[in-house]
C-alpha cells in the first residue's frame, strides 16, 4: 500500500518536469513558482503533499497549517528549511533529492576556489572599470596545496577528486567513511584536529545539524594555518560569521568564497560587512542553479513520490528517507 496522495503542492520555481512526472502517474498536483509564507499558509491545507526548495521555509506553523499533509519532499540535499521534528511527531515523512545536485554544487565549488586563488572577480571588474592592475591580482597555484574537505558525501567527494586533478594534496574529515574509502578517491582521512593546522583551503559539505552548527569559530580559526582560506557552498550556519569577519580583519584568514549564509538574502550587519569585504568572493545560493540540476531534482524528488504512491513504480531507490536530527 502506498501514500494516499490525492493532491501536490509544488513551489520555489521546481523543474516543470517534477509536474509532468507527477501528472503521468495520476497525482494531481498545483504549481505555485513563487508563494510568500502567507499564502503558503492559506494554501497548504488544500494539498496532501508539498514539494520545495530552498525558499519556502516549512515551519511548525506551516505543517499545522496542513491538516491534510502527508508528505513533504525536498527537491534539493538538504533539509533544514523544513522542520523535520515536529513533521516527524506530526507522522509526515519528509523526503529529498540528495543526489541530483551534486555535480553542479561541486563544480560551482571548484570554480569558486579557482576564482580565489587568483582574484578574478576583481581583477575582471577592476578591467571593465578601465583598469589594468596585474601587479596587485598576482595569484597563487592551487598545485602543491592542501585542500581539507570536510564533508565527503556526494559532493565532498567529488569536489576531492577534481582538485586532485589539480595536484592538491586532499585531506577529508566524515564520521561515515573508513581511510581505505577515502583512499578510493585519493583522499587521506584525519580528525578536525588534525585538518585545521594543515589546511590551505577549507570547504564544508555537512548537513547543517545542532553539532555543526558555527562548526568555523573563533577557536577554530586560531588552531588553523595563518591565512587559510574557506569556501562554502554548503549551508548557512556551518560558520559563526561574526568570527570569520574578525580573522578577515586580522589577517588569519587570507579569503573566502561564500555562496551560503546563515540568513538569505543577508541582511545582519555583519554579513553585510563580510559580503563587501575585499578578501571574499560572494554569490547569491548558486551551487545548485544549472539547467541540468534543476531538471535532476525536479525528476528525482517526482520519481520518489510517485515510488511512495505508488510503489514500484521506478527502479531508482527512494535516495533518502530524513528521520529527526534531533528532539
Amino acid at each position: 500500500m502506498g501514500l494516499d496522495i490525492k493532491s501536490v503542492l509544488i513551489v520555489d520555481g521546481v523543474g516543470q518536469n517534477c509536474a509532468k512526472i507527477l501528472t503521468s502517474h495520476g497525482i494531481p498536483n498545483v504549481t505555485k513558482a513563487k508563494i510568500t509564507s502567507d499564502e503558503l499558509l492559506k494554501e497548504i491545507g488544500n494539498h496532501d503533499g508539498l514539494v520545495v526548495r530552498s525558499a519556502s521555509q516549512v515551519t511548525k506553523e506551516v505543517l499545522n497549517a496542513g491538516t491534510k499533509l502527508k508528505l513533504v519532499a525536498r527537491a534539493g540535499a538538504g533539509v533544514d528549511n523544513i522542520d523535520v521534528a515536529a513533521a516527524g511527531k506530526k507522522g509526515i515523512a519528509v523526503i529529498n533529492a540528495p543526489g541530483a545536485n551534486a555535480l553542479s554544487a561541486s563544480e560551482f565549488t571548484c570554480g569558486l576556489m579557482l576564482a580565489l586563488a587568483r582574484h578574478i572577480a576583481p581583477a575582471a571588474t577592476d578591467f571593465k572599470n578601465g583598469q589594468w592592475m596585474r601587479a596587485k591580482y598576482t595569484g597563487t597555484e592551487l598545485h602543491g596545496k592542501t585542500l581539507g574537505v570536510i564533508g565527503l558525501g556526494r559532493v565532498g567527494r567529488q569536489v576531492a577528486t577534481r582538485m586532485n586533478a589539480f595536484g592538491m594534496m586532499v585531506i577529508g574529515v566524515d564520521p561515515f567513511l573508513s581511510a581505505a574509502q577515502c583512499e578510493e578517491f585519493n583522499t587521506t582521512k584525519v580528525q578536525l584536529d588534525e585538518l585545521w593546522p594543515i589546511a590551505d583551503y577549507i570547504t564544508l559539505h555537512t548537513p547543517l545539524v545542532e553539532k555543526t552548527k558555527n562548526l568555523i569559530n573563533a577557536e577554530v580559526l586560531r588552531k588553523c594555518k595563518k591565512g587559510v582560506k574557506i569556501i562554502n557552498v554548503g549551508r548557512g550556519g556551518l560558520i559563526n560569521e561574526q568570527d570569520l569577519l574578525d580573522g578577515l580583519n586580522s589577517g588569519l584568514v587570507s579569503g573566502a568564497a561564500l555562496d551560503v549564509f546563515e540568513r538569505e538574502p543577508p541582511i545582519d550587519p555583519v554579513t553585510l560587512l563580510i559580503v563587501q569585504h575585499s578578501a571574499v568572493l560572494c554569490t547569491p545560493h548558486l551551487g545548485a542553479s544549472t539547467e541540468e540540476a534543476q531538471i535532476r531534482v525536479g525528476e528525482e524528488i517526482a520519481e520518489q513520490i510517485v515510488n511512495l504512491v505508488k510503489p514500484g513504480t521506478f527502479a531508482t531507490p527512494i535516495a533518502e528517507i530524513t528521520r529527526i536530527l534531533r528532539k
